[in-house]
């Protein structure tokens, strides 16, 4: 039973580590980030530190000094294959913007359309359904394309803020009612405005697509001008 626990212990350790390796490979992909909330691979190292310490004290009788002595190897051993845990959120230099704002924005905007999704799978009619799930692919992608390009965040504000927010209210709105309670005039007016907003979310992607489009232009005008002068 005493050996079946230092086991347990070393399991809980290895599923720490583990998990704190997939929050930091996320981390490392990711160009916008918050460091994770708790770091796992170095509670991870002490578990295991601490089941090296109990089996050695416990479960062989290894005098303590020792049991700590090879337990606090263990950790440090852990630590320095594994690494630190990333302490420090990844965020953009802005000079125009909290770059805190910005990734809590992001965020945010990125649960509203999580809850969209959810909502969107409970509604049966299939036309409305196809039209909030395309409208929502494209949010996404504006969302990509401002992570990619933060400076843009000033241009896409009302995006974020009114835009997603109205079809999560439209989508609540929906499922408040009763799917055969709605009149068909309801929904004509329903499949037009999810219609009118994919056309405004393509509209926002193309803008700051096109805004991408033109520092292209830019840079590759001013390399053609380096070159003519040498």
């Amino acid at each position: 039973m005493l050996k079946l626990a230092a086991f347990a212990i070393w399991s809980a350790a290895a599923m720490l580590i583990s998990k704190g390796i997939r929050e930091e490979m996320d981390y490392e992909d990711a160009l916008l980030a918050r460091a994770p909330v708790w770091p796992l691979k170095g509670l991870g190292a002490l578990v295991l530190g601490s089941g090296v310490f109990y089996l050695g004290w416990v479960v062989a009788g290894e005098p303590l000094w020792r049991s700590l002595f090879v337990g606090a190897l263990a950790t440090l051993g852990a630590m320095l294959n594994y690494g630190l845990d990333p302490r420090q959120d990844k965020l953009p230099d802005l000079e125009d913007v909290d770059p805190h704002h910005f990734l809590k924005s992001l965020e945010q905007a990125r649960a509203s359309l999580a809850v969209i999704r959810g909502r969107n799978g409970r509604i049966h009619d299939s036309l409305l359904h196809n039209r909030i799930n395309r409208a929502a692919r494209r949010a996404e992608e504006i969302l990509d394309v401002l992570a990619q390009n933060p400076r843009k965040f000033r241009e896409a504000r009302k995006f974020l803020v009114v835009y997603i927010d109205g079809v999560s209210r439209v989508t609540d709105g929906y499922l408040a009612v009763e799917e055969e309670w709605v009149d068909p005039a309801m929904r004509d007016r329903l499949y037009r405005l999810m219609a009118d907003v994919d056309q405004r979310f393509y509209q926002e992607l193309d803008r700051l697509r096109a805004g991408d489009r033109f520092d292209l232009d830019v840079q590759i005008e001013a390399l053609k001008q380096q070159l003519k002068e040498r």
